[in-house]
């Protein structure tokens, strides 16, 4: 079955599946089986494979640079640039350091990891300067709350942002109250980091019935939940190759009406403002 798929503000579609690279490139003895990880999820369809230069401090992106040589052009690559490196003259540098890291001319979204002391505007201006530039396609945010949304699409060029990355699973649904529907209603997709909440939820006995009547594991109804409505791009991390493709599996399952209800009763639905989680 083809791997789904939801629409940047660009018009471009992608894969509302990923693969994550938290954690991956820590150990060096496991860089070449991280690497075959990654590229059975590209065989898979899982085209989309977000990164981050603060990932095992560079090593992250080394791994996927290994992952994809050969195979660019087959993948949307997505990496993430930290707050120190936000200013005019850093992200340019930052940039070029992930590019060589990953071994391409490319970056297709380019994510600031999460908001820092530099002027927002100023660093838009530089995201713009390296999209114009052709270092990187478009530009997002991660761990952008509501305010920081309507802070950054007020800026000259802000609504040119494309993504943001958060935190979002069956046990961080703060969201729901009022960020993602922003989202949505501005057409930004977001992008669910910890979708299975760092190996918590695969053991969660609340999911075991809704498992079992799809013939599939906790984690992989989690993760399906994720993906269960449009404009969310889960991006789970697999350095096993059987993972890889049971969090591919994860992505055709289709939950019921029954089963939402059920898993609202287990996991509330936020019913007031929440701070957006990190971790």
């Amino acid at each position: 079955m083809t791997l789904r798929t939801t629409k940047l503000p660009s018009g471009e579609s992608v894969p509302v599946l990923g693969q994550g690279t938290w954690n991956m490139g820590n150990d060096t003895r496991q860089r070449d089986t991280e690497a075959d990880a990654l590229r059975l999820g590209l065989d898979l369809g899982v085209t989309l494979i977000d990164t981050a230069e603060m990932y095992a401090d560079g090593g992250s992106e080394e791994v996927v640079g290994d992952a994809i040589e050969g195979r660019r052009d087959d993948v949307f690559l997505v990496s993430k640039f930290l707050p120190s490196n936000a200013s005019a003259k850093r992200a340019p540098e930052a940039c070029e350091r992930s590019l060589r890291r990953m071994r391409t001319d490319r970056i297709d979204l380019y994510l600031y990891h999460w908001r820092g002391s530099a002027p927002l505007a100023e660093t838009v201006e530089a995201l713009e300067r390296l999209r114009q530039a052709g270092k990187i396609r478009y530009w997002g945010v991660s761990n952008f709350d509501t305010s920081d949304m309507l802070e950054l699409e007020a800026l000259p060029s802000g609504d040119h942002v494309s993504a943001n990355q958060v935190l979002y699973n069956l046990k961080r649904r703060g969201i729901e109250f009022d960020l993602l529907p922003s989202l949505r209603g501005s057409g930004i997709p977001i992008m669910a980091y910890s979708p299975v909440e760092q190996g918590e939820l695969p053991s969660d006995r609340r999911l075991s019935a809704i498992a079992s009547r799809h013939g599939a594991t906790p984690a992989q109804i989690a993760l399906a939940w994720t993906m269960r409505t449009d404009g969310v791009i889960s991006i789970p991390k697999a350095s096993k190759l059987d993972h890889v493709r049971q969090n591919r599996a994860a992505a055709d399952i289709v939950l019921t009406d029954d089963d939402l209800a059920e898993l609202d009763r287990s996991f509330p639905p936020p019913n007031r403002k929440r701070s957006l989680e990190m971790i």
